[in-house]
């Protein structure tokens, strides 16, 4: 998402920031975007070395720096420190199996989107719910899916026919025609050895998810008392336990566990109770099938009741662990399945595999429940916008919502894409077996349509971004009047503008996308309801036009899911090891990771539960052991980094650092899509708590903008945009073309070292400065020194 962050001549350029009477000790604490860097890059010299901190994330100094704390008057200007954090979000190709589970992430994406709601605390408690509910959901679909492909597809169709079976011979040994009745060709003993696929990937969510959290989450932040919420509009982030979701992560983690085991214990335990409830069957066996499918039963209600009791315990540091609960609930889900596989593996004389495994309305029941899931989920948070409107807010603040519709979306294409696709690889004549449940191919088939709207969508933003660019010819002509025009040079700077305009128009996309999903989505759930047929088959015999269209979508939706799992996992891989792919390709998982894991523990893990406190950690225990001045450097992600550890300071050490932000997200993104915690309420807190912040941004410029703060009575947080290019074309200062900078190398403009020094001439040692510049005809929006 960024570039490198190098340091450039012009901080020379800034002298000395020390005030007659004044201690000389200033740091400059600089965090990099997720892009990534090196500390040589960052302190602009090959001689670092590590202050604190280990391999995963660090703060570095020069090696000239290591002790400039104790001879202050050895250099001017601010000693420089860099925090490395990068290991966080990058690492070796294996990582990009992460994007695998998108899903989940998203929907924990959707638990931060709430609105911003004032005395609304049974209404925000239920949109969490209905988020963690939705990803439950989500959990038990990925689950069902891999058992539709193990239990139902290769172990019930496929081995259970000769013709299918002989194709593969692997599946030798489950047939009974090809084993003359082997010991394993019984249905519900090749049901129980196929269990272990889902098993093993719930089993390997559940390691993944404890193993992250060690690894990334598990640092506690720096302890302090909880503020005031009422005034100012607080945000949460400021809350004690915020970075610290350990006690809600184990209770979802061992509920997800369980809820994962007892989809695989009903898919193989209830296959063997219906056949058991067949005239003539065994009745001791029956009665067992009705005692095995109450227990599963009261299994699931308890999961659901572990999902809805608890949110999130931010007001304070919770350190208590349920370990009962977290302990005992995934082991009773083991055994509950371990006692479906050998009630299913007894012999039953007579039972035959035939047609498809039953329990296909289980995908029909959860499409349903998703649906009106996200459908009472808008309600929820169409109630807490009106309650505190924000126009700035994304969708009217149904942002939370849309992005459930898309959770939910992606789980059902990617479940309904693969089962599809194995189906087409098992059975090559497409006549040997029924196939994947009816649904799950009527969901692959809207794949196409959705594609046509995400189609139409860049056209309409190409002719967006065309008239802007248009228009913005006009306004370069006159920011550079007095040059030589060039067209060539004046289309491409218009044509840079206006792309990075159309990350504005995200809410837009969002919208139209995330309705288009909720009626194709509705639209398969009614045709394979009412049809009990494929798409192709139900179209059999209308018009050939539409009976065509049906055929080709189906055909086409397996193999573009096919097709996006390849891409999915190539661009990942290519993110982790490419700093500039990761600046294309990896700003909604770097917006998705930042957040805590409150509604999925299997979603990726969040890197700033480790990077937040680190941050936090440092400042205040340099601000406390020199009672120094403190400019906190933030580039992009690393602005929101910096903003979340501010509002983890003690109020005493806020007041004595200042913020110095460029190419930042914080009103552009997070304000808008995440209104409730960096909504303009908890923007202007976090400006009037800190001494002083200035934000630097350019036109030029996708990611970061302006924060639309006012001044307060001392000087605006934004510094009128930024000239990109610097020059228009060759000039005495820039003898060769100057490059569109965008997002990159904001600390290369002299306005960067001129804010800075600004910033540092402002503070004061242990004493904060006045808010008030009191100097008649100081210029607008700039810190008088």
């Amino acid at each position: 998402m960024e570039s490198a962050q190098q340091r450039r001549p012009a901080e020379a350029a800034e002298g000395s920031a020390t005030r007659p009477g004044e201690s000389g000790t200033a740091l400059e604490l600089l965090v990099h975007g997720v892009g990534g860097t090196t500390p040589e890059e960052m302190l602009d010299d090959p001689r670092t070395v590590r202050i604190s901190g280990d391999d995963t994330a660090a703060v570095f100094r020069r090696a000239d720096d290591a002790d400039a704390e104790r001879s202050p008057e050895r250099r001017e200007g601010p000693v420089p420190e860099a925090y490395v954090w990068c290991n966080l979000t990058s690492g070796n190709g294996t990582r990009a199996l992460w994007l695998l589970l998108l899903p989940f992430m998203v929907v924990n994406l959707a638990h931060w989107m709430r609105p911003t709601a004032r005395g609304r605390r049974r209404a925000v408690r239920l949109y969490g719910l209905l988020v963690r509910l939705a990803g439950l959901s989500l959990t038990v679909l990925l689950v069902a899916a891999a058992c539709e492909v193990a239990l139902d597809l290769a172990a019930w169709q496929c081995a259970g026919t000769h013709a299918c079976a002989e194709r593969h011979s692997w599946l030798g040994f489950l047939s009974p025609e090809l084993s003359d009745g082997g010991w394993w060709s019984l249905p519900g003993r090749r049901l129980a050895l196929a269990a272990v696929v889902p098993t093993a990937l719930t089993g390997l969510l559940w390691f993944l998810s404890l193993r992250t959290w060690r690894a990334y989450e598990s640092q506690q932040p720096m302890t302090h008392d909880a503020e005031p919420e009422e005034e100012g509009g607080r945000t949460a982030l400021g809350r004690p336990g915020f970075w610290y979701g350990r006690r809600l992560v184990a209770r979802l983690r061992a509920a997800h566990t369980a809820a994962g085991l007892l989809t695989v214990a009903a898919a193989v335990g209830s296959a063997a109770a219906r056949q058991d409830r067949e005239p003539g069957g065994p009745a001791a066996l029956a009665v067992l099938g009705v005692l095995l499918e109450a227990a599963l039963a009261a299994g699931t209600c308890v999961v659901v009741w572990v999902v809805c009791r608890r949110g999130r315990a931010e007001r304070r540091l919770d350190i208590a662990l349920d370990r009962r609960l977290v302990r005992y609930l995934p082991l009773a889900a083991l055994a509950l399945l371990a006692l479906s596989l050998l009630y299913a593996g007894w012999e039953r004389p007579g039972w035959a595999s035939a047609g498809r495994l039953p329990g296909d309305a289980t995908f029909g029941a959860l499409v349903l429940v998703q649906g009106l899931l996200v459908i009472v989920l808008a309600v929820v948070a169409h109630s807490l916008h009106r309650s505190d409107p924000d126009r700035r807010a994304a969708i009217r603040g149904l942002a939370g919502p849309a992005v459930a519709m898309l959770a939910c979306a992606l789980g059902g294409v990617m479940s309904g894409g693969v089962s599809q696709r194995v189906s087409d690889w098992l059975d090559g004549t497409g006549t040997s077996m029924p196939g994947p449940p009816v649904l799950l191919t009527w969901q692959a088939s809207v794949i196409p349509p959705l594609l046509v709207v995400v189609l139409v969508l860049c056209g309409w933003l190409v002719r967006r971004a065309w008239r802007i660019a248009r228009a913005e010819s006009a306004a370069v002509e006159r920011e550079y009047a007095g040059e030589t025009g060039d067209p060539g040079r004046t289309r491409r700077i218009a044509s840079v503008r206006a792309m990075a305009t159309l990350t504005d128009r995200g809410p837009r996309i969002l919208a139209v996308t995330s309705t288009a999903t909720l009626l194709l989505g509705a639209g398969a759930l009614v045709g394979a309801l009412a049809t009990d047929k494929t798409p192709g088959e139900a179209a059999r015999g209308s018009y050939a036009v539409v009976h065509g269209a049906a055929e080709t979508a189906q055909a086409l939706g397996s193999w573009l899911i096919g097709l996006g799992f390849i891409l999915l996992v190539t661009w990942g891989r290519r993110a982790y090891k490419d700093a500039s792919a990761r600046r294309t390709i990896g700003i909604l998982w770097d917006v998705g990771t930042f957040w805590p894991r409150a509604a999925h523990p299997f979603a990726p893990p969040c890197y700033a539960e480790r990077a937040v406190p680190d941050l936090t950690w440092r400042i205040a225990t340099w601000t406390r052991a020199t009672g120094g001045r403190l400019v906190i450097s933030g580039h992009s992600q690393g602005s929101v980094l910096a903003a979340a550890a501010a509002w983890q300071l003690a109020p005493s050490t806020r007041r004595r650092v200042a913020l110095l932000t460029y190419g930042s997200p914080l009103e552009r993104l997070y304000g808008r899509w995440f209104p409730a915690h960096f909504g303009p309420d908890a923007l202007s807190s976090l400006h009037q708590e800190v001494d002083c912040w200035r934000n630097l941004h350019r036109r030029t410029d996708p990611i970061g903008g302006p924060m639309r703060l006012p001044g307060d009575g001392g000087p605006d947080v934004d510094r009128p945009a930024l000239k990109d290019p610097p020059a228009y074309g060759r000039t005495e200062a820039h003898p060769l073309p100057a490059p569109i900078l965008g997002h990159s190398d904001y600390q290369a403009d002299p306005a960067f070292a001129e804010e800075r020094r600004r910033l540092l001439a402002r503070l004061r040692p242990e004493v904060p400065a006045p808010r008030h510049t009191g100097e008649p005809g100081a210029e607008p929006g700039v810190v008088s020194p």
